[in-house]
């Protein structure tokens, strides 16, 4: 039955105001998650960026053996409570040191406690009311200000805030990367080479990629209980090392190489393999020589992408004891260690109002290395990628 103009005009109507709901619709979700980033990172950098700022004043420090026995004297009693504890507990040290301070006293700008830092940053804190009258007298003598902030970045993990950093966390994450890209990435390429370039097709090799697609799915907290009965219970590696967590997250990263190297091999045009075998060449000699060259890009984008995943992963970690309170930058794979999400975990858990611009400032330089990461991937495609 044929339709009358009017009608047609009524459905094409109907169907074009569909399409523009459905545009307006994506238009919005897209703002709105456009939104909530922005707010992310804005309350990121509102609660974070004071912590790249740390409060320093200028004290007169006496170098005496009575600062030797009891370092709190080495400065006034009106000063005592602004000056931070960890920094008087190095004078004795300084002084073994350096034996020409003994018997001198000097003007020297020294950390301040946190709750000085606090207050120079317009946070309410617990200064009583002397306290606060002897930061301003300070303040007003140009004796109390705001600097950069390098124990943020030189010092491992303290109780007191003035002195906690994410060094020893920074170390700690290299290792744990180190360790897992030396485990999955060889791994991960040659299994991604024998199932694309070598393996038969039949049931078993079906059944194998069902699997590596359903382990990169699993969740992460898995792969710990997965290193903590298989890496440390059975094999006994130490416990809290970058060693077990690299091994660890290795496990939750070989899939997603896998992938990603498989999918760079199948972009490679079969042509090139054809050609390849009309000049005589080896199976093993197309993939060497051919195939792998152009795939290349891809696969190293793929690995990059895997790497920063893994390190942003906290719970596979903590359940293998890598959320442990590490002061001192380690250097070995065998010592026990932390890494940065596990340390902004810690931080985020302490009531002291100064860790939570610790904690901030923490997701903010992960987030920048994450960044950078996903930044080089993408640049790496696009600089080495072939169009066929």
């Amino acid at each position: 039955m044929s339709q009358s103009f009017d009608e047609i005009t009524a459905q094409l109507k109907r169907r074009h105001r569909r399409s523009a709901r459905l545009k307006y619709l994506s238009m919005g979700a897209l703002i709105l998650a456009a939104a909530f980033l922005l707010v992310f990172i804005g309350d990121m950098l509102v609660k974070g960026l004071p912590a790249f700022q740390q409060a320093q004043i200028q004290v007169e420090v006496r170098y005496s053996e009575q600062a030797r026995e009891i370092p709190p004297a080495a400065v006034d009693d009106d000063v005592r409570a602004l000056v931070s504890r960890g920094y008087l507990r190095l004078i004795p040290g300084r002084m073994n040191e350096n034996p020409e301070l003994l018997g001198t006293t000097r003007m020297e700008w020294v950390l301040a406690d946190s709750s000085v830092d606090q207050y120079l940053k317009g946070n309410e804190d617990d200064l009583r009311a002397s306290e606060v009258r002897a930061v301003e007298r300070l303040v007003e003598a140009g004796r109390a200000e705001l600097r950069f902030n390098t124990t943020f970045f030189t010092n491992g993990d303290s109780k007191m805030a003035e002195l906690a950093g994410i060094a020893s966390a920074a170390i700690g994450t290299v290792l744990t990367l180190i360790v897992t890209m030396l485990v999955c990435f060889p791994i991960g390429v040659m299994t991604a080479v024998y199932l694309e370039e070598f393996a038969p097709d039949n049931r078993l090799t079906q059944l194998i990629e069902i699997n590596i697609n359903n382990l990169a799915a699993v969740p992460s907290i898995l792969f710990g209980l997965l290193g903590l009965a298989i890496y440390i219970n059975f094999f006994g590696v130490p416990r809290s090392s970058p060693l077990v967590g690299g091994l660890t997250l290795a496990l939750m990263t070989l899939p997603v190489i896998i992938i990603t190297t498989r999918s760079a091999l199948r972009s490679v045009p079969d042509g090139i393999r054809q050609a390849a075998f009309g000049v005589g060449c080896s199976r093993w000699q197309v993939v060497r020589d051919h195939v792998l060259p152009l795939s290349l890009p891809g696969i190293l984008t793929g690995s990059i992408i895997g790497m920063a995943q893994a390190m942003g992963e906290t719970a596979p970690l903590i359940i293998v004891g890598m959320v442990a309170f590490i002061p001192d930058v380690g250097g070995s794979f065998t010592d026990a260690a932390t890494v940065m999400p596990a340390q902004i975990f810690t931080w985020a858990g302490e009531p002291d109002r100064a860790f939570v611009e610790k904690t901030a400032g923490g997701i903010l330089v992960l987030l920048a290395v994450l960044i950078s990461l996903n930044a080089t991937a993408v640049w790496l495609r696009k600089k080495f990628e072939r169009r066929w």
